[in-house]
This record gives structure tokens, sequence and C-alpha cells, in this order.
């Protein structure tokens, strides 16, 4: 049988142990047996006394103390030791778990290096098969959030949908600078105030090459004066304290959503750096989302 295989440490290790466990098993039992039939009480008592009955001081037993030191020393030895000792399963030697971790990183880099070159049509295609298994869930097959439960991915990274959060505000992408506040009746007077602010995004910060609908008209001021304290005069995010807007209107820009995780109104959205979605997947869904409000 396989497993009375002499050749493994392991297993004979275990059927020696078994075997010295069974004789010294015997021999106490034995020895209890005997001083039962035979044996008579004697020792210095304790000073309790529970109805009358009192016990005797009973030290610990030598041979007791002795294994459990012998036990714990070899424990030690037994996980640390180097490999190809005899009997010895250090801790850097074959595991289940070790063997599984092994095989997810060759499996995802087969994966990565057999998709990592894909045209823009398999791309958006991968990515929709990718968001309705991860994403529909929230934000509906359509991407149009299912009436208000998530954000509508139609209009999200588009000229309208940034004119919304500059009015609405934001719950934000976990930067520094925090959640967007809602700027109307704040620092901005007007919804055409926001409107101009973003065209003047659209046209000489964002880089996704979407011209804006909107007219510009004093948008250059006003993100001077409510944007560029978070976003930076460039729009770049001031190295990381909030997003850089050099992005938005772009399959980046979602990338950096995925990879960030979102704060909602409804629950936050987890970020996918967890190992759930390969790179190239992660791309493929910021493909086909940025493609929705095209």
């Amino acid at each position: 049988m396989s497993w009375f295989n002499l050749s493994d440490n392991i297993n004979l290790l275990a059927i020696i142990g078994t075997v010295a466990l069974v004789l010294i098993t015997f021999v106490v039992v034995s020895i209890y047996f005997k001083d039962i039939k035979s044996g008579k009480a004697s020792g210095e008592s304790s000073k309790e006394s529970w109805d009358g009955i009192k016990e005797y001081k009973n030290p610990l037993p030598l041979g007791w103390i002795v294994s459990f030191i012998l036990v714990t020393l070899w424990g030690i030895w037994y996980m640390c030791a180097p490999a190809g000792s005899p009997f010895a399963y250090p801790l850097n030697a074959y595991s289940q778990i070790g063997e599984y971790n092994e095989e997810v990183a060759k499996y995802n880099s087969n994966f990565q290096n057999t998709w990592s070159s894909l045209d823009k049509e398999k791309l958006n295609e991968m990515g929709k098969r990718v968001y309705l298994v991860q994403c529909a869930i929230c934000h509906g097959i359509d991407g149009k959030g299912i009436d208000g439960k998530a954000a509508d991915l139609t209009v999200w990274g588009s000229e309208n949908g940034a004119v919304e959060y500059v009015i609405s505000g934001s719950k934000g992408l976990m930067y520094d600078a925090g959640p967007m506040l809602a700027m109307a009746g704040g620092t901005l007077e007007s919804k055409e105030e926001a409107k101009q602010a973003v065209a003047y995004m659209f046209n000489h910060i964002s880089t996704s090459g979407k011209s804006a609908k909107n007219a510009v008209g004093n948008g250059e001021e006003i993100w001077n004066n409510s944007c560029a304290a978070c976003h930076g005069e460039d729009g770049e995010g001031m190295g990381g304290f909030g997003p850089n807007l050099t992005k938005y209107g772009t399959s980046e820009f979602v990338l950096d959503v995925l990879k960030r995780g979102k704060g909602g109104f409804i629950g936050d959205m987890p970020n996918f750096n967890d190992g759930r979605l390969a790179d190239i997947q992660k791309r493929a869904v910021a493909a086909y989302v940025s493609s929705l409000s095209n």
C-alpha cells in the first residue's frame, strides 16, 4: 500500500511514533494496574479537606517534565530543520498551499501571455464578458445603474456626467483629498459655471480627445479658483493628492477606479486588486466601460 512506504521519512516517522506510543501506553497501564491491586497510598497530604477527604501533594512526574521538554525541542527542530534532514519537515518545504499558489501563479502568467496582445474589438469583447459577471449586478446589463442603484456608466466619463459630479459631489476614489463636495451653491454659483469648468477640462486638461459641447467661457478662471486646489492647475492630481483628470474620459481613468475602488452613496465599490481579475481583464473592463459613454 502507498501509505506504508518506508522510503518516505514522514511515513516512517509516523510508524515509529505509533509503535512507540503503543509500547509506552502498555507499560504505563501495566504499572498503574499493579499499583491499583497492591499499592498503598503514602506521602504528604495537602491542607485542604473536602468532607473529610484529603489529597496528597503529588509533584509533577519527572518523566512528564522530560517528555514535555523533549517533545518541544523536537517540534522546533521538526519545523525548522534544513531541508533534507532526517524526519524533518521544514517550513520552506513542500505544502499543498504552496503548490496551489505556484499553480495559480503559473496559470495567471500563461493567461497574461496568451491574452496580452488584443486588438480594440477583442479587448472590448473580453471586457463585456467580464463586466456582465463582475459589474452588471450593480450597474445593470446596459450599464445604466439600475435606476440609481449604482453609477450610470453610459454618462460616467462623459461631459454631462462630469457636470453632474461637479454639481452633486462624489464619494471619491480614496485619495488623500477625500470625497469631492457638491459645488452647487458653494464655490460655484450656477450650473453654467460647472459646465464651463468641465468644458475647460475636456478641451485643455483631458487627453481623451473628446471636445466639449458646452462653451468654455470663464472655464479656466473657474478651474483655477475651484478645481486646482485638489487636481492642480495642470489637472494631474498634485502628486496623487487628488484624481488625475488628464485621464478623465479614457479607459485609463476607469482602470484607476478598478484598482482603487470607489465610494458610493448606496455602498462602496471594492477594488479589484484581490486577484479575482488578471491585469488584462481589468484593462478590458476599463476599455468596455469607457466605450459605454462614447
